[in-house]
């Protein structure tokens, strides 16, 4: 008997000195609630209950993480279905292992009480934008939808400012604007928006935001563990609302207890995907036709070499 309580006493010490498994995560951009799952896992220890110790990392360009986990210099990014159909053609070595938010937030935005009250009245007028490409097709398409052209309307660069951009009436309208984020702006600053939505002229739906890794990474041991303490995260978030907000805002409230991120907050929780680790294989198959039609990628590759569904 006293040896198997020494073999026990031998066993859970030495569990519990394991070191635990170290993933870096590059975020797509400065924390928000878009990032929720997250922060509230690690926040509520599930990372760690998993055996796992998650660093989450700010990028200093937005454009970096992806080709930082290419490289093999950071386990995880959090990037864009429609930026891995792009990078994957270009010939990155990357695949989709999990889902965060898994509709568009993506828009284009006017101002509740400015000149255009539909889609076809944008002919003449100016549009905003900040990234060249997807934004581009993005609005190509929703004005095919009311028969209009990119040579209707004048696209104008404004480098990010897509709200201030509108209420000084620089332009007419801003495509890229996200639902969750610059349409509260707007109301906050007393400008209310008005938002059409991609998805409901002429695009395909796609996730938003999603968890790439390289695909020759794919088999690591951190990545089940991973994806159980995100959709142990998410389910959480969606019982326990409030109380996921307020482990959420005081992981930093200097920066996140503002009424800005309190009101995103609220229009984020319903965008989760409550099963992050599922993939929509028809979703991407038409996506990828889209953006193929819209001349962003020249070929299609075939979906399993850039997407993974954990457990098939």
């Amino acid at each position: 008997m006293q040896r198997i309580k020494l073999l026990l006493a031998s066993l859970l010490f030495s569990g519990s000195t394991l070191a635990a498994e170290p993933v870096t995560v590059l975020l797509d951009w400065f924390i928000n609630p878009d990032h929720a799952q997250l922060i509230v896992a690690r926040e509520k220890g599930f990372f760690d209950e998993e055996g796992l110790s998650v660093e989450l990392i700010e990028p200093a360009d937005p454009s970096l993480p992806p080709k930082m986990v290419a490289a093999g210099k950071a386990e995880i990014a959090i990037s864009y279905q429609p930026q891995l159909h792009v990078q994957v053609a270009e010939g990155l070595p990357l695949s989709r292992f999990g889902t965060l938010v898994s509709t568009p937030l993506n828009s284009l935005v006017v101002l509740a009480d400015g000149p255009i009250d539909s889609l076809a009245s944008l002919k003449g007028k100016k549009v905003g934008f900040s990234v060249g490409g997807f934004e581009d097709a993005l609005l190509k398409a929703m004005l095919e939808s009311v028969s209009l052209t990119l040579e209707d309307i004048e696209l104008v660069n404004v480098n990010f400012s897509l709200s201030p951009a509108l209420i000084t009436r620089q332009v007419d309208a801003v495509i890229g604007a996200y639902r969750n984020f610059e349409l509260n702006q707007l109301d906050i600053e007393g400008h209310p928006g008005r938002a059409f939505y991609p998805e409901e002229h002429g695009v395909p739906a796609f996730d938003e935001l999603i968890l790439i890794a390289n695909k020759d990474s794919l088999d690591s041991p951190w990545m089940l563990p991973f994806l159980r303490a995100i959709e142990r995260s998410t389910i959480f978030i969606i019982n326990h609302p409030d109380e996921a907000w307020q482990v959420f805002r005081d992981s930093n409230p200097d920066i996140l207890d503002n009424e800005l991120n309190r009101r995103a907050w609220r229009d984020t929780l319903s965008r989760f995907a409550l099963r992050p680790a599922a993939l929509d294989r028809q979703r991407y198959e038409n996506f990828a036709a889209f953006m193929q039609s819209q001349g962003l990628i020249d070929t299609v590759p075939e979906l399993d070499s850039y997407t993974f569904a954990a457990g098939r």
